[in-house]
């Protein structure tokens, strides 16, 4: 039997594990941290039995993954749940735009972009479980599906500030500018509709769930299937230097390409090594859960119902923003997104205190102290805010990236999602799993799709190792 060795256990760490021994290869996974999870992780991190997640919270992208679809994860304690609104995006008039799963009862509330939002979503969210087979792998390779694919990739191809110049409404720019900002970038840019697109595609079709008790259940249950197919998992282990590194037919990193470069030194091609160290890292996050009596006194009323709330005001605004962050500028009025998973998922909460998941967009290896920028934006929408607040724990970039070393400045994306690594990952490649090393691969967040809790990373990594074994 091939032995294989997979460094992380992040969830594309274990989907990568878990792909190789479904294939009959012997696993041993090689976690530094004390626990698994990488940025699924989550604790009470504030009062006993207050439950938070530590990075990723939301999952409309890992719900419908095809590989966790595979694996019947329900059989392992993983439950999706989800809130009454998928999202919500204030303004200061007291209003608010409101993302629902379905496409209709979202279009009926934008008012005259109504048919503009069904046209754009109504078709690709159908199909999304076809179209997940394309945007969720390499993008550079034939379709599966290419009219649909096409269909799709034409408004992504835009930048976010051009298609929300379709929409005739305030409100529904605003939000459309919510979650484009979720890839980090400027949204003048071309391609930065895109991981924007494919979030709302997806979330109108399986919604904008939450793993109840937590992310954790994700690599909990992932790491369930692995031991029952023979695999191991080793916490606490360290990998600094390729010497470290057991023999394996097989070996992949759910690393940075920054510290696999720093492991392989140069056994890796020349080319690679300075693909891999010129990598580029985008802005950081600076995250801050808060325990708070009674829930946020949200303005709006749609927000008291939603998942998620994304604080940030038009769309005007949030690309300003976006544009600071990018040029290491930290803005006055930060973007902020908030999560209310609790709505979802009660046990998090203890009586009527709740657990409020936030973070802002700051620039890379911000030094500054953001939580009461994020404090304000709170307060600017729900005035009180403060005032319930009975707990705070604060992770800085730089504790964010102590944390996860995969974070480097603050940044949970694993890289800029500039057009050249959103397109071909860490290097220009075919096949952007391959390190040049023959046997070793990198399956982190770096390689397409990209970030997410879906594990398409790791199983896309492990499946093209297994083609080349």
């Amino acid at each position: 039997m091939d032995e294989a060795i997979v460094v992380g256990a992040g969830p594309n760490g274990l989907a990568a594990a878990v792909t190789l021994a479904r294939h009959g290869l012997r696993v041993t996974v090689l976690e530094a941290a004390d626990e698994i999870g990488g940025g699924t992780r989550s604790s009470e991190a504030i009062l006993p039995g207050l439950l938070h997640d530590h990075c990723s919270a939301v999952h409309p992208m890992a719900v419908g993954s095809p590989f966790l679809h595979s694996l019947d994860l329900g059989r392992h304690g993983l439950q999706w749940r989800l809130p009454d609104i998928d999202c919500a995006h204030p303004l200061d008039d007291g209003t608010a735009a409101v993302l629902r799963r379905s496409v209709a009862d979202t279009a009926a509330g934008l008012g005259a972009d109504g048919a503009r939002w069904r046209r754009l979503f109504e078709g690709p969210a159908a199909a999304y479980d076809e179209l997940a087979e394309d945007i969720m792998g390499p993008l550079v390779r034939i379709p599966h599906h290419p009219l649909r694919l096409a269909r799709f990739a034409i408004p992504a191809l835009l930048p976010a500030s051009a298609l929300a110049r379709t929409f005739a409404e305030e409100q529904t720019r605003a939000l459309f500018a919510g979650v484009a900002a979720h890839a980090f970038q400027p949204l003048h840019l071309p391609l930065s509709s895109s991981i924007g697109l494919g979030i709302l595609t997806a979330g109108h079709r399986h919604g904008w769930a939450v793993a109840a008790g937590g992310s954790r259940s994700i690599p909990r249950a992932l790491a369930a299937v692995l031991t029952g197919l023979g695999g191991t998992i080793e916490t606490g282990v360290r990998i600094r230097s390729a010497s470290q590194l057991p023999a394996a037919a097989i070996t992949m990193f759910d690393l940075s390409p920054t510290a696999v470069a720093d492991i392989l030194g140069d056994r890796l091609p020349p080319r690679v090594a300075r693909a891999y160290r010129r990598f580029r890292y985008g802005p950081g996050a600076f995250k801050v859960d808060f325990a708070v009596e009674g829930g946020v006194p949200w303005t709006a009323e749609p927000a008291r119902w939603a998942g998620t709330v994304h604080l940030g005001g038009t769309f005007a605004e949030v690309a300003a923003a976006e544009r600071q962050i990018s040029a290491g500028r930290m803005p006055q009025r930060p973007f902020v997104l908030v999560g209310q998973q609790y709505l979802a998922d009660p046990q998090r909460s203890v009586g009527d205190v709740h657990p409020v998941w936030t973070y802002a967009h700051v620039p890379n290896g911000y030094t500054g102290d953001a939580t009461e920028a994020i404090v304000a934006q709170i307060e600017r929408f729900a005035p009180g805010f403060r005032e319930r607040i009975v707990g705070t724990a604060v992770r800085t970039t730089t504790e964010l990236a102590a944390y996860n070393p995969n974070y480097v400045g603050g940044d949970i994306l694993t890289g800029a999602k500039n057009v050249p690594q959103l397109v071909f990952g860490p290097r220009l490649a075919l096949n952007p799993y391959r390190t040049g090393l023959p046997g070793h691969y990198l399956c982190s967040a770096a390689t397409p799709p990209g970030p997410g809790a879906h594990g398409m990373c790791g199983h896309n990594a492990a499946r093209s190792a297994l083609d080349e074994l």
